[in-house]
């Protein structure tokens, strides 16, 4: 073997024991702040568990708060790798819907799981949630460049690639919290949730919210009013 070889198959082990080693410490993790919450576990109680230093936690991890945003950080940039690489004439909206089935299908399933089960942590933190709102926004902003080139668009004049990521980003997050409120936790059940948000978007936007009524397909009534008080607002009694 040369020494080319060599150092390549060097690298390639280095390479795969960080990868194993991140991922003990996200599973440990992940494991620890369900069974005690995130605020009481510690980065000594992570390290111990992932069987390496607490040094070596700090290597990969500055905060408790990283170990969690790797989990969002990874389903993230395989959504924006799978709709870098969709058809330049495509539309936006229906760009991002495809990439984003594209990337969760071939993302691995305790990926998806993991990313649930940090949504309820974050309901629990406010640090964690501040976290995750903050990288969220960050993630928001690099979806609005890429639909920006993609478009040939200038988002110092043209805001249309920030309000698509935006009205995006919300569909999927309401999609995530209706679903972990729910009490399904499953990965479908995740899926199937931001799906249902996402094809309700534009239709919510555009369309009058009677139209099923309208059309006669049984919508509910909008409840009526109550009646206001009989001496009617601000009158002494």
């Amino acid at each position: 073997m040369s020494v080319i070889t060599m150092e390549a198959a060097d690298g390639g082990l280095r390479e795969r024991k960080k990868a194993r080693t991140r991922e003990a410490l996200v599973d440990a993790a992940l494991r620890l702040f369900a069974e005690q919450g995130f605020g009481p576990t510690t980065t000594e109680e992570i390290a111990a568990a992932a069987d390496v230093s607490q040094r070596t936690l700090f290597r990969y991890f500055p905060t408790k708060e990283d170990i969690i945003l790797d989990v969002q950080d990874e389903i993230e940039e395989a959504f924006r790798l799978k709709l870098a690489a969709r058809p330049a004439a495509e539309h936006p909206v229906d760009s991002l819907i495809t990439a984003l089935t594209a990337a969760w299908s071939e993302v691995d399933a305790s990926v998806l799981n993991a990313h649930l089960r940090i949504m309820r942590l974050s309901d629990e933190s406010p640090k964690l949630l501040a976290a995750h709102l903050q990288r969220s926004a960050v993630n928001l902003d690099l979806l609005a460049s890429l639909i920006a080139h993609r478009t040939g668009t200038d988002t110092a004049e043209d805001p249309r690639p920030e309000l698509v990521a935006a009205a995006f980003g919300s569909a999927v997050h309401v999609g995530i919290v209706r679903c972990c409120r729910s009490g399904r936790g499953g990965v479908d059940d995740l899926v199937s949730s931001v799906n249902h948000c996402l094809e309700l978007l534009i239709p919510t936007l555009t369309e009058p919210w009677d139209a099923d009524r309208r059309a006669g397909r049984g919508a509910a009534p909008r409840a009526p009013r109550p009646a206001p008080p009989a001496d009617g607002p601000g009158t002494p009694a």
